[in-house]
């Protein structure tokens, strides 16, 4: 933007400049042509009182010598004929014959300046008088003159481009400024407000930025109340549930219920935490293989219950991704549970940690039916089973807070073939 407005100001005054310069050089030039002739004119008209009184030739160069075009030679008197041209002439006879058919004054251009010619009528003759101006008289002063034209044009044009050029840095720190806080803003700072300054345009964006921001505040706030007030509400029959839970007494079924429950009730509170917390950067991160690990544990019971077979490969090594644990293990849960929801009881499942240089895929596949729509599935809230459809969409925004993505298609198994590609730390 500060380049555009340079060149345009650039382009602009120097086209305005060359419009008056050009001009104004030529004028310069005449004016110094008119005022050599004028001069010419005043020399040879200092010879009609000499040429009135006398014809006589050494009274005559006499005359001549008096001037002063006629010391440096460039004065000559032409009488009735051309025999009879007295001091230096430097026309030819038949510019001079010319010259007296016109009987009026003239002028003769010659390769090193122009003659200028006055008639004199004495009695029954014509006297041509010849007052020659060289052609560095005739240029005398124009090349000063247009170099000073010059100079005023390129000061123009460089304080133009100055000016120019500090009204677009103006304009360039704020939209900066705007840009830097819609950074900030998009990164999760919701107290970041601009000045507002600069052109008017940029003064109503940054206003407009203010109302945005201020706004989006209050509504992330109220979001957020809302969502802890929701959860919270969750309290009363969870804690009903852990009750009859207890109730059950011993034993395996009995134990995973309650473990089932607890695990639930720690779900809430991470909920109502982060609800009341606001939005905040991500911690510093987790081990993927310790969270698959830790999670087949609880998966394993229910995966028994029903005769699923299972495997894990790859959790034996350690894979950091920049990522907060319990965001991780929501969404290895959300893969997880769409394998025993969507999938008949016996079905085979695996989980596979891939380990490379600069990501870590969580692959997690089943020999199911498959998922026939892989593009509806991952839409927020698409759903082909009566569910809310947002399993598919945890894990995928849990992957693109790395700078990674989830990729859905058909595995070796024959069923689906879930990828959360996880950026490194």
């Amino acid at each position: 933007m500060r380049r555009s407005l340079v060149l345009v100001a650039l382009a602009a005054t120097s086209m305005v400049a060359l419009a008056f310069l050009v001009p104004l050089a030529i004028v310069v030039k005449d004016s110094a042509y008119s005022r050599a002739l004028s001069e010419a004119e005043k020399q040879a008209n200092q010879m009609t009182p000499a040429l009135l009184i006398t014809r006589k030739p050494q009274e005559v160069r006499q005359a001549i010598r008096f001037t002063r075009y006629g010391g440096q030679g460039r004065l000559a008197v032409h009488l009735s004929a051309p025999a009879d041209t007295l001091g230096t002439s430097h026309i030819t006879a038949l510019d001079l014959e010319e010259a007296q058919k016109l009987a009026r004054a003239s002028t003769v251009e010659r390769p090193d300046g122009v003659a200028y010619l006055q008639p004199l009528a004495t009695g029954e003759s014509i006297v041509i008088v010849e007052a020659f101006v060289p052609n560095e008289q005739l240029t005398h002063g124009v090349i000063g003159t247009w170099g000073v034209l010059a100079g005023v044009a390129v000061g123009l044009v460089a304080g133009s481009v100055l000016v120019a050029d500090r009204l677009g840095a103006r304009a360039v720190r704020a939209t900066r400024g705007l840009a830097e806080a819609a950074r900030r803003m998009g990164q999760g700072d919701l107290t970041v407000r601009v000045p507002v300054k600069g052109p008017p345009e940029v003064k109503e964006a940054g206003k407009a930025f203010n109302a945005m921001a201020e706004r989006v505040r209050h509504l992330l706030a109220a979001e957020r109340e809302v969502v802890a007030d929701l959860s919270h509400r969750l309290r009363t029959p969870l804690t009903a549930l852990l009750l009859d839970a207890d109730a059950l007494g011993s034993g395996p079924g009995a134990d995973r219920v309650r473990e089932a429950v607890q695990g639930l009730e720690r779900e809430v509170d991470e909920i109502i935490k982060a609800a009341r917390s606001g939005l905040r950067p991500d911690e510093g991160g987790t081990d993927a293989a310790g969270v698959v690990r830790d999670r087949l544990v609880f998966w394993s019971a229910l995966a028994d219950d029903q005769e699923r077979p299972w495997t894990v490969r790859g959790a034996d090594r350690p894979a950091p991704v920049p990522l907060a644990r319990t965001d991780l293990a929501a969404a290895l849960d959300a893969l997880l549970g769409n394998v025993f929801r969507y999938t008949p009881e016996g079905t085979r499942f695996a989980v596979t940690l891939v380990h490379q240089a600069d990501l870590v895929a969580l692959v997690v596949e089943d020999a199911g039916p498959g998922i026939a729509d892989t593009e509806r599935a991952v839409r927020r809230g698409a759903s082909g089973g009566g569910s809310t459809g947002l399993g598919l969409d945890i894990a995928r925004r849990a992957a693109e807070r790395t700078g990674g993505s989830l990729h859905v298609d058909r595995g070796p198994l024959g069923g689906a073939r879930v990828q959360l590609r996880l950026r490194r730390v």
